[in-house]
């Protein structure tokens, strides 16, 4: 077994457990629970009828409750939210499983802005806190082709952890975390009766890197096969990119700027029309890169091209060795408006709050400026549809205790090994991954250098790689959400 850990699940009313309302804890340890804190137990599983569209479904709220197997202990409650469709045939009908990442974040991006029932605007004019949390018929759900389960990692959204430091610590780890999802969709599995359907895990970010390896834990521990992974904007390895001293950085992330500069001045922007930069960024301006900052014709060569491709100042990019961080990419291409772009679509840009300090201080306006509205959403979505009202408790859409004390164990952490094992072990399972061209946290580039890397198993569409219009959360964009659902509905088929 992969895990110290041998876990096991079973769906029940949730008893009292002990919570945290305090404030953050340090980065060095989490902060200890106050026995005196106690939340009402979590409401009993509920399901509802509702209609969308043409789809008639079913939406089921509650819980799975996982326990260590050798002592019984109960372990953690996860809160888990699930779309089926009525009067369709359950050993034929596929169900996804979804994730978002962080670590630390609950699976509310993708449930209301791309796959689920219905969805919050979630578009450059709707990112901001007071931005009204309107729900609306989501005409791309993928309820059309396959049924959704929507699950909140422990400490996230409703999703409680029973146990003490040393549960806590186990689940806010890489191979914890791992276990901990795996055992509950097997549990989901079981209780529902759908281990006959075919079974795909869609995962965002950090999500994206959990799916090959659930992918596996399932394959080998708990005897489910997977038909297929949709990874969105995943990153895949962190210690090929990210490295401090690194170069490759630069190299995955010039053409998302130059990307970003050309929707910025109007243009028609695809990857097509990126074709010529990529093979720059891979060729030549990594050759100059590698040749060090004292050779000074590659200097001058790099900083010519960069500062020709992103407009940003010749002597700024010489200063900078031609080697661009994304923070200063994001202020000084909106340095005259004052504003300063997001990391997760750098075309999307918030107010600068100290636009003449040296050093940047903003919020990310994609990421942040959408916070309010979500969580908004997701109470009354859980209150007013689903009848299922959580008294006393906050819904953590993000868990800043566990993207704090995240274990990401010896070495850097990748999921490119787990990827490889679970294509080569079954000869069936496909995968769909995609990118937003304006995404500097994630570049499109990194994932197809390392998906370059893995060679055929079998065919060679086994693996499919788009690029749409946006940013990490490209569904944002009505174009992008659309060609993303069809290209999943293709892949399922």
């Amino acid at each position: 077994m992969r895990s110290l850990l041998l876990l096991c699940a079973t769906l029940s009313l949730a008893l009292s457990a002990q919570a945290q309302e305090a404030s953050p804890p340090p980065r060095e340890r989490p902060a200890p629970v106050a026995a005196s804190e106690k939340l009402k137990p979590l409401p009993a599983n509920a399901s509802t009828k509702h209609r969308v569209g043409e789809i008639n479904f079913t939406a089921t709220a509650g819980t799975i409750r996982i326990f260590e197997l050798q002592q019984g202990n109960p372990l953690a409650d996860i809160a888990v939210m699930s779309f089926t469709r009525d009067a369709t045939n359950l050993a034929q009908r596929p169900v996804t499983f979804v994730f978002n990442g962080g670590p630390g974040y609950a699976s509310a991006w993708l449930n209301l802005g791309a796959l689920g029932p219905w969805r919050l605007r979630m578009d450059e004019e709707a990112a901001f806190p007071s931005a009204p949390p309107t729900l609306t018929d989501n005409r791309e759900t993928w309820l059309d082709f396959t049924d959704l389960v929507f699950i909140d990692p422990p400490s996230t959204g409703y999703s409680r952890i029973l146990g003490g430091d040393d549960v806590r610590k186990r689940f806010f780890s890489v191979d914890g975390d791992i276990d901990v999802l795996a055992a509950t969709i097997r549990r989901w599995i079981e209780e529902n009766g759908r281990a006959a359907s075919p079974k795909f895990i869609a995962g965002e970010s950090y999500g994206g890197f959990r799916t090959p390896k659930i992918a596996h834990a399932l394959q080998t521990d708990q005897g489910f096969g997977v038909n297929g992974l949709v990874m969105i904007s995943p990153v895949l390895d962190f210690s090929r990119f990210n490295a401090r001293n690194g170069l490759m950085d630069h190299v995955a992330r010039l053409p998302s700027y130059v990307a970003t500069v050309r929707q910025l001045r109007g243009e028609q922007v695809s990857r097509e029309n990126l074709a010529e930069i990529e093979s720059y960024a891979r060729g030549e301006f990594l050759a100059d890169l590698m040749r060090g900052v004292k050779d000074k014709p590659a200097l001058d060569r790099l900083s010519e091209r960069v500062s020709s491709l992103t407009g940003l100042n010749r002597d700024l990019v010489q200063r900078l060795a031609g080697r661009i961080p994304t923070q200063t990419f994001l202020r000084e291409i909106h340095r005259k408006e004052h504003r300063i772009g997001s990391s997760y679509d750098a075309t999307v840009t918030g107010f600068d709050p100290a636009p003449f300090s040296p050093r940047g201080e903003a919020d990310d306006q994609m990421r942040l400026g959408l916070h309010a509205p979500i969580i908004s959403a997701m109470v009354g979505l859980y209150r007013d549809k689903l009848n299922w009202n959580v008294e006393g408790a906050r819904y953590a859409f993000l868990s800043e205790q566990a993207s704090r004390s995240w274990d990401w164990g010896r070495g850097g952490a990748e999921a490119v090994s787990d990827l490889r094992k679970a294509l080569a072990l079954d000869p069936k399972m496909r995968v769909l991954v995609v990118h937003g061209l304006t995404d500097v946290v994630t570049p499109y580039l990194e994932t197809q250098m390392v998906l370059d890397q893995i060679p055929d198993y079998g065919a060679p569409e086994r693996v499919t790689f788009k690029v749409y219009t946006g940013g990490h959360m490209f569904y944002s964009r009505d174009e992008a959400r659309t060609k993303f659902r069809d290209d999943a509905r293709a892949n399922y088929k």
